[in-house]
C-alpha cells in the first residue's frame, strides 16, 4: 500500500488543500491520503488556531466524496503536534513494506532541519513537496523527494481568515465548509445561533 500523511492546521480547509490531496494521490499513485489536522502545532504558537474540533469537522465536510482522502484524528489530545509522532503512529498501523509519504508545502520543507527529530522524519517517509510561490528549498542529501510542481496555488488560509472577518465569502472555501463557518460564527463571521 502507498499511503501519504497530509498534515496542517487546515484553518480553514480550502480548495488548494483539496487540490493538493487529489494531485498527490494521482501523481504518486497513492492508495490513501490521511489528512491530519494538527491539534497543537508547535510552529504556529503566535497564531491561535480555531478549536481542533471545528477544524476536523470542516475537513470532514470538505473531504466528503474524495474516495482516497480520509480525515484522521491521530493528533487529537496531543500536547504538541510533532510530525515524527504522527509518522510513528501511522507506521505502527501499517505493514512493514507499505510505502509512507508526507505531503508538505515547499515553504515548510525549506525549514525541515528545524523540526523536532527531523533526521528521523527524513528516514521514515518520502516527501511529496508542493510548490509554493517564491519558496526555495534545499533537499537534505538523505531525503527522498517527489515534487508536485504542476500545482502552484497562491491560496493562503490567513488571507481567507482576513476575508471572512471582513464579511466576505472567499470562493476558495467549499460551499459546505462556508455554511459550517457561518453556522458556528467562526473567523469573526458573527455569533453562532
Amino acid at each position: 500500500m502507498r499511503l501519504a500523511i497530509f498534515g496542517g492546521t487546515f484553518d480553514p480547509i480550502h480548495q488548494a488543500h483539496l487540490a493538493i490531496a487529489r494531485e498527490a494521490a494521482e501523481t504518486c499513485r497513492l492508495d490513501r491520503v490521511l489528512l491530519v489536522p494538527a491539534a497543537n502545532p508547535p510552529h504556529k504558537t503566535a497564531v491561535t488556531p480555531t478549536p481542533y474540533e471545528h477544524r476536523v469537522r470542516m475537513a470532514e465536510i470538505a473531504c466528503r466524496g474524495l474516495a482516497q482522502v480520509e480525515v484522521s484524528r491521530l493528533e487529537e489530545g496531543t500536547e504538541w503536534s510533532y510530525s515524527i509522532d504522527t509518522i510513528e503512529k501511522v507506521r505502527a498501523r501499517i505493514a512493514p513494506d507499505d510505502e509512507l509519504f508526507f505531503v508538505i508545502g515547499a515553504d515548510a520543507f525549506a525549514d525541515i532541519r528545524t523540526w523536532h527529530r527531523w533526521q528521523d522524519v527524513i528516514r521514515e517517509v518520502s516527501f511529496v513537496v508542493v510548490s509554493r510561490p517564491g519558496a526555495v528549498y534545499l533537499v537534505p542529501p538523505e531525503a527522498r523527494v517527489e515534487r508536485l510542481d504542476r500545482l502552484e496555488l497562491a491560496i493562503s488560509s490567513s488571507e481567507i481568515r482576513r476575508q471572512l472577518a471582513a464579511g466576505k465569502r472567499p470562493p476558495e472555501v467549499p460551499a459546505a465548509v462556508m455554511d459550517y463557518i457561518l453556522d458556528h460564527g467562526l473567523y469573526g463571521t458573527g455569533v453562532a445561533a
